[in-house]
């Protein structure tokens, strides 16, 4: 667009019909009575020229038959009008159908003058005017009205699209969702997104055209396409989001395209749509670019655990714990517990539950697995058959500096609730671990490994003593979870917010990570394969690089990395190491019905030792002596090696 024509837009004139309020109804029946009274004069000329009616000697063309008709007519066009409320409608919002009732009411009141005209000329042998006339105004006035509303709508949908602030997009796909979303940004006045175009990744789809706008194909002349036509926005549905690859989105985040969404169309409120839907348009996800398959569980096995049964969730109001409660709920257990020690966040977990699952029993705690007396109590009042134990301390950093409060958490909360569970008679004990539990280099995951073993030992304990009613403790690991509390997404996000600079420790460092709900969802998997002490490990898919996760996060935001944002090297922080695994060098797998989901082959270990190991390292971290709280993990865990870390001395 020449730049003249580009200020003529964003110039003051313009902007204030931009920002015009919606004239009343009244207004727009005035206007089009007025335009039908033009096209009865211009119908008149019309068909004087052509058909030499009315005139007088004189060559006046108005004649009092016709000034009564006119009358006539405009009384039951407005009838008409009301009937079909064609002035009910926004000008600058018009569609089809108000193009269509227009039509109808235009038709209508000309034939009812037509049978008007038949009636008395038959009956009254009078002639108000003639047929001809009629029939050329029903056309005129037609197309004057038709010209008034798309104009209207033209000259604001051409201000809008290029007025200051509004921003240009192209909608990818020419499929049902994609035309919905064009209309639905077309129709409303609200949204900041004015489409220009479709994108077709179809090359057999030979359209051209669509809605009025053009389409382009995805091909190697699109991206300079869209910089000659300044858009630097491609929404794509709900529905073709997942149609298209890791490679397809790169295609257009790689060159600084924003790639925006919607809701599903289902979640469209049809009572608000303009402030729900236009509102909800935003980038996409991280995890849309992690190139995760869809996981399927057996909905059926997890049912048979949890319907009907009380079901106990440690750290209940944790990004983990809280999506467990989500996930189990709908099972219909009779009663679900909720256990935690924070208090806001378990007051706004409980209401969000009881509105939406209304029906259900769930009781909210507030206790500390640290506490074997609460835990115990807890225990006892309500008999769980099935454990989720969620709770823990996770912060890798945090817990290099308070290795005491790692081991009371970590291990003593672990080892409070595995032996209550034991002494309640609990059936399932679901114990969540971490990827930073196999060859610990850190605190955290030497803590996590600690307790791993405790519940496995504590169970072949069991098995050998047949004691009766045996606990089934199952453990499962997985690695970093995408919008967990702490981790680097929200942590990133609040970086890029606030303009830089995004945070990374090393260039190289790399990790497996999965969301949210699909860790939930393995480990409801996993409770329902278990049949007590196993490690159970999760397909994490492919490790990222954490500087590229940085540079996605901020194309996805918009800008360029190291130009807009810049990323900053840090240094790898105490404890943490370049990159996770998922199993120790000396553990093979065993693989189960789900594909995702495998069995670790670990080294087992005496329960005897293991208890008398474990009291005295508790026993040792209550007497806050750091160095000996760790060097007594060391010798719990051999494997144990501590990296970046002022514990490194224990290792010589």
């Amino acid at each position: 667009m020449p730049d003249k024509l580009q200020k003529l837009y964003q110039s003051d004139i313009f902007t204030r019909i931009e920002s015009m309020k919606y004239m009343p109804y009244w207004a727009i029946l005035l206007i089009d009575l007025l335009v039908c009274t033009f096209a009865y004069l211009i119908s008149f000329v019309i068909g004087s020229g052509i058909f030499h009616y009315g005139l007088r000697p004189d060559g006046d063309v108005f004649v009092l038959e016709n000034w009564q008709q006119l009358g006539l007519l405009l009384i039951v066009q407005t009838f008409f009008f009301w009937v079909f409320h064609t002035y009910t409608g926004i000008l600058r919002y018009s569609t089809f159908v108000d193009m269509i009732k227009v039509l109808l009411s235009v038709l209508s009141a000309g034939a009812t003058i037509l049978i008007v005209n038949a009636i008395t000329y038959y009956f009254a042998d009078t002639k108000i005017g003639l047929n001809t006339l009629i029939v050329i105004y029903v056309f005129v006035s037609f197309m004057l009205l038709f010209c008034i509303r798309v104009g209207t709508k033209t000259l604001f949908e051409t201000i809008q699209q290029n007025a200051t602030g509004s921003k240009r997009v192209l909608i990818y796909g020419t499929r049902q969702a994609g035309i919905a979303i064009a209309k639905m940004l077309r129709s409303s006045g609200e949204s900041q997104y004015h489409p220009i175009g479709f994108i077709e990744d179809n090359p057999e789809r030979k359209q051209y055209s669509l809605l009025g706008l053009k389409v382009f194909f995805r091909d190697e002349n699109l991206i300079p396409h869209m910089q000659r036509m300044r858009v630097r926005d491609v929404i794509v549905s709900p529905l073709k989001m997942k149609e298209l690859t890791s490679e397809d989105l790169h295609f257009f985040i790689d060159n600084g395209i924003r790639v925006l969404t919607t809701p599903y169309f289902t979640q469209w409120d049809e009572q608000s749509a303009e402030k729900k839907h236009i509102g909800s348009i935003d980038s996409i996800r991280i995890e849309d670019l992690l190139e995760r398959p869809t996981i399927d569980i057996s909905t059926e096995n997890v049912r048979d655990i949890l319907e009907g049964k009380t079901v106990l969730v440690t750290g209940a109001a944790g990004s983990i714990g809280s999506e467990l409660v989500r996930q189990i709920l709908p099972y219909k257990p009779d009663t679900m517990v909720l256990l935690e020690q924070a208090e806001s966040p378990l007051h706004d977990l409980t209401l969000e539950l009881r509105e939406k699952f209304p029906q259900q029993r769930i009781i909210s705690l507030i206790g500390d697995v640290r506490d074997s007396f609460r835990v115990e109590t807890v225990m006892k009042q309500f008999r769980p058959d099935v454990v989720y134990h969620a709770a823990a301390y996770k912060h890798v950093p945090l817990m290099e500096d308070h290795p005491n409060e790692a081991i009371h958490a970590n291990v003593l909360g672990t080892k409070n609730m595995a032996d209550m569970a034991v002494k309640y008679g609990v059936g399932r004990f679901i114990m969540i671990s971490t990827d930073k539990a196999v060859n610990p280099t850190n605190i955290m995951g030497a803590s996590k490994r600690i307790a791993e073993i405790y519940v496995q030992s504590l169970f072949k304990h069991l098995q050998e003593t047949n004691a009766a009613n045996v606990t089934k403790f199952i453990t499962t690991r997985f690695g970093n979870v995408l919008g967990s509390n702490g981790s680097v997404i929200p942590y990133f996000k609040k970086q890029i917010a606030a303009g830089g600079p995004v945070t990374v420790t090393h260039p190289e460092i790399i990790r497996y990570f999965m969301t949210i709900p699909e860790a939930c969802c393995l480990v409801l998997e996993a409770s329902c394969l278990g049949s007590g002490g196993e490690i159970f490990v999760f397909d994490m898919g492919k490790p990222v690089k954490i500087v590229d996760l940085a540079k996605n996060m901020i194309r996805l935001a918009g800008y360029v990395p190291n130009r807009d944002i810049q990323i900053v090297f840090t240094g790898l922080r105490p404890g943490e190491k370049l990159y996770e695994e998922l199993l120790n060098k000396k553990e093979n797998t065993i693989s189960t019905p789900n594909k995702k989901i495998m069995i670790a082959r670990v080294r087992e270990f005496p329960f005897e030792q293991v208890q008398q190991d474990i009291d005295q390292l508790i026993a040792i971290s209550q007497k806050d002596k750091p160095f000996m709280t760790v060097e007594q993990m060391k010798k719990i865990v051999p494997e144990f090696i501590s990296r970046n870390s002022v514990y490194e001395r224990l290792d010589k």
